[in-house]
């Protein structure tokens, strides 16, 4: 390893504060839904899970989605309906209580994704089987398209319900509130929201699940209203010494192919009221992340979030595997070239970087990226177990 990729990759290993945290490092563990958690409740093996990453040199954590404790946020998401993580009564906030201390104690951060499943929802399904799912309009999304979703999950009609009310719309707003102030109980470094995918967040970012022409839709900066009303009420709630980081995507498990902006310009509409406010870093997910985002520039998503919005951003998508999300027909191995990942962090396109499936394949992928050793690989057998 030359001089020079050495001190590139010692750069990633430097301090970040943000509001009144600071983390030791800008390598991230990505959130990714594991499923281990009976009744919603991370077991004393999930804390260790995390406390792994932790001690293994990763900065942050960022949990698997939690869900908020709104009656249609959760559903079937193959992984067992009642094992994944929520963040509402005592026995959730003590369980992630005790994940919180684990990991702490190793010297990481970690902060909770929040997570609505909305028009995804599967109906039906959840710990609430008979209450309909939601989205903005009652629209599933456009059909036909690219998508991730299991065809028989695909509706026939777009239009899969009535669109949310304002008291709907608050009760959502709400139970995110509800589970932020829950974090801070359970002693967790701040709040991450997922934004993206196709979820809730999403749902009312995305026309194509949003054709309100009231206060929560018509354009693009309305429809991030709902968003940064959330922003704004959690921020309220937790203070102002707590992160706040939020997902988004350009891609959605409905359509591949979808984007919420065609160039910087509309790029700002979407994440200047989410940023305005208080969203502290912008988690730009994409399927690879060494790929320009709009044409004429090389920069990523991340470093446009940056641009358009002031704030910090990180980069995900692929980063230490030699495939993206949802690729099929080849074998997932490890990559050990970073000179494209440190090369953009160079330039400032992001301030973070975030890493997913390698970290689930090896625990102390940070330590040996910073070594420059090559980590194990991932494996889909690694997601049967906690390893």
């Amino acid at each position: 390893m030359s001089i020079a990729v050495q001190s590139e990759r010692e750069r990633l290993f430097e301090p970040l504060t943000i509001r009144g945290v600071t983390l030791p490092n800008r390598i991230v563990m990505s959130p990714m839904t594991r499923g281990f958690s009976p009744g919603g409740i991370p077991t004393d093996e999930v804390a260790e899970y995390y406390a792994r990453r932790a001690a293994g040199g990763t900065g942050l954590i960022i949990t698997e989605g939690v869900a908020v404790d709104h009656p249609a946020a959760l559903g079937d998401a193959g992984l067992g309906e009642d094992n994944i993580p929520l963040l509402a009564g005592e026995g959730a906030v003590a369980g992630w209580r005790k994940v919180v201390d684990k990991v702490h104690a190793q010297g990481g951060k970690i902060v909770p994704q929040l997570w609505h499943q909305g028009v995804l929802r599967k109906p039906g399904t959840g710990p609430y089987p008979e209450v309909a799912s939601v989205s903005p309009s009652g629209i599933w999304g456009p059909l036909g398209r690219v998508t991730s979703v299991d065809p028989k999950s695909i509706p026939q009609d777009p239009r899969v319900g009535e669109p949310m009310s304002e008291e709907d719309i608050e009760e959502a707003i709400e139970a995110f509130v509800r589970c932020a102030r829950n974090a801070v109980d359970a002693g967790f470094d701040g709040i991450a929201l997922h934004g993206g995918h196709g979820y809730l967040i999403d749902n009312f970012l995305w026309e194509g699940t949003n054709q309100r022409d009231d206060r929560w839709g018509g354009d693009r900066r309305r429809r991030s209203e709902f968003a940064a009303e959330m922003v704004r009420r959690i921020r309220k709630a937790i203070g102002d010494d707590l992160p706040i980081f939020f997902r988004f995507s350009q891609w959605k498990q409905q359509d591949f192919r979808a984007t919420l902006a065609d160039n910087p310009e509309e790029l700002a509409e979407v994440l200047k009221p989410i940023a305005d406010a208080g969203a502290d870093v912008f988690d730009a997910s994409v399927r690879y992340y060494n790929k320009a985002c709009f044409d004429g520039s090389p920069e990523n998503l991340a470093g446009w979030a940056k641009k358009v919005t002031g704030k910090y951003s990180m980069a995900v998508g692929g980063i230490g595997i030699n495939q993206g999300m949802y690729d099929r027909g080849k074998e997932t191995a490890a990559v050990t070239d970073f000179e494209p990942l440190l090369t953009r962090f160079a330039n400032g396109e992001f301030d973070l970087i975030a890493v997913g499936r390698s970290m689930i394949g090896d625990p102390n992928w940070a330590r040996k990226f910073r070594a420059g050793e090559e980590p194990r690989a991932y494996s889909l057998d690694d997601n049967l177990s906690l390893s």
